[in-house]
């Protein structure tokens, strides 16, 4: 081989790994942004990545396309290995046309995604990007239709994480809606189906892009999101972090994470952790943290619908999906948020062979015309179908208030649970003693001669009776009634007891209750 020919491929694969040359790649760092390949180079191990497609040319001649050059077609695209395991990604050049989407640039998304596919690993999409290539018109909107496709088509199948890094706006939100996880970058990047001029002009509304699509909003009040960073590099950190947690496929199992926490470790503190008063608040995050290999707990959606808690621990060195209420917010209870989050992380966990733990401390449904009108009914069941469809392990730990239709909806003996646990300070029933005191006893109370002193006297009644965990153990419907310092060696056996559990459903095309 000549000379000439090796430099030609030197200066072409340069010509390429340039992107759009160093003013550009100036202007995205004065931004606070990485760039494209910088990115590619902190997801993956160092030296690991291949990149495909690197010579892919647009075929678009109007508007003077024809005489532009666009540098890898604006996206760099590859595979390469992360944590030692095969991961596919791509990753948007916002130096290069903006990172716009034109025909040949989603022809090399599709590729991974195809590959990721059929491989059996995992796919990160890292977005930046002006939109659709205007120019390309309905091949670029096709382009959209195939990675959309392609997405539905991998979901369930192969873990998939989109992290938005710049703008994201019109139908380029709908592939990171259809992936498992989304990361945003405070401040840098932002989501929306249609921008601040067009909502003026057709509304009248007056609202900047930060306020409308940033990283905060997504996260705290559309739920859109499940993460938010401060920067690119924790950003690409916490991808790095999530995929430890997360199998290759779902004919797998998560990697096992060798930890040197002991699996008997007692922990007194938890013995305390439930207040005498039942309606003083707890952090239930204590429990979860401290029932965890190393203290360790990655939340997911930490902002959005806070009084449901989501994420995952390891236990044994196994990965573990979290699911609890919150008693320091809205005493726990259920509503539309927290149902639609809990739901779908149920459905995650159950797609990835990842087993589910529920901490349980719900006093009920969030009353109200706001939750009603807003359909709770339609959204709480979507919670209720999560758990009965799930087939992984399900542990469920009952630690004070399990009140009502909610008790049944976290993760109960009766919508498929396979260990139900309570500490001695658990109450389950159909409703507080108080509300069920004032029902069943409200003519004896209203004829006494003191009534304040007879309702109480009925109150203190039930709670012996029936505000206590034992009628439900008597009934089966919980396995034990355990000391709470003995909580993390109680479900690492119950983990380990269900790790071969082999359970099915009837076949069906599809469950009609999306989440």
């Amino acid at each position: 081989m000549t000379m000439s020919k090796l430099e030609d491929l030197k200066q072409r694969k340069t010509k390429v790994e340039e992107g759009g040359g160093a003013k550009r790649i100036a202007a995205q760092h004065e931004r606070g942004k990485l760039t494209a390949r910088e990115r590619i180079n902190l997801l993956f191990d160092e030296g690991s990545f291949v990149e495909l497609d690197a010579f892919v040319k647009h075929r678009c001649v109007n508007f003077g396309m024809d005489e532009i050059e666009i540098p890898g077609e604006g996206v760099v695209t590859g595979y390469g290995l992360v944590d030692g395991r095969p991961v596919y990604a791509y990753a948007q050049d916002f130096t290069v046309l903006g990172g716009s989407l034109g025909e040949m640039h989603a022809k090399k998304i599709c590729k991974v995604q195809d590959l990721a596919l059929k491989m059996g690993a995992p796919i990160v999409g890292l977005n930046d990007s002006g939109g659709a290539r205007i120019q390309e018109a309905v091949d670029a909107l096709a382009g959209y239709g195939e990675i959309f496709y392609r997405n539905t088509i991998a979901s369930g199948v192969v873990p998939q994480i989109s992290a938005i890094m710049g703008p994201c706006a019109g139908g380029a939100v709908y592939s990171p809606a259809l992936t498992d996880f989304i990361f945003m970058v405070d401040k840098t990047s932002q989501m929306f189906i249609t921008g601040p001029q067009v909502i003026k002009s057709v509304t009248g509304e007056e609202v900047s892009s930060e306020s409308l699509g940033g990283a905060m909003t997504h996260n705290k009040t559309s739920g859109v999101a499940h993460f938010v960073s401060a920067n690119d590099e924790e950003c690409i950190a916490e991808i790095r972090r999530l995929l430890g947690f997360l199998p290759s496929n779902n004919m797998e199992a998560a990697p096992e994470v060798y930890s040197a926490d002991d699996l008997n470790r007692i922990i007194p503190e938890l013995n305390e952790i439930v207040p005498e008063n039942p309606n003083k608040p707890y952090d239930m995050k204590e429990i979860i943290q401290a029932i965890a290999d190393d203290n360790d707990f990655f939340e997911v959606q930490p902002y959005y619908a806070q009084n449901m808690i989501t994420g995952f621990i390891r236990i044994n060195g196994q990965s573990v999906g979290v699911i609890a209420n919150q008693p320091k917010v809205l005493a726990g209870c259920l509503d539309i948020n927290a149902s639609d989050k809990a739901g779908r992380f149920i459905r995650t966990c159950d797609c990835f062979n990842i087993p589910v733990l529920t901490l349980e401390d719900v006093p009920g449904f969030l009353p109200g015309t706001s939750q009603e009108y807003g359909g709770i009914i339609r959204h709480g069941a979507k919670m209720l179908y999560a758990y009965s469809e799930a087939t992984v392990p399900l542990v469920t730990l009952i630690t004070r208030k399990a009140y009502g239709g909610a008790y049944l909806a976290m993760g109960s003996k009766h919508l498929g649970a396979d260990m139900v646990f309570a500490w001695p300070t658990a109450e389950i029933a159909v409703m507080g003693p108080e509300g069920a005191a004032n029902i069943i006893f409200k003519n004896e109370i209203a004829a006494a001669e003191d009534p304040q002193a007879t309702r109480t006297e009925k109150i203190e009644a039930y709670k012996g009776e029936f505000a206590t965990p034992y009628k439900a153990a008597e009934r089966g419907f919980v396995d034990d009634v355990i000391e709470p310092s003995m909580t993390r060696i109680r479900i690492a056996d119950a983990l380990n007891m269900l790790a071969s559990k082999r359970e099915s459903r009837p076949a069906k095309k599809h469950g009609n209750l999306p989440v």
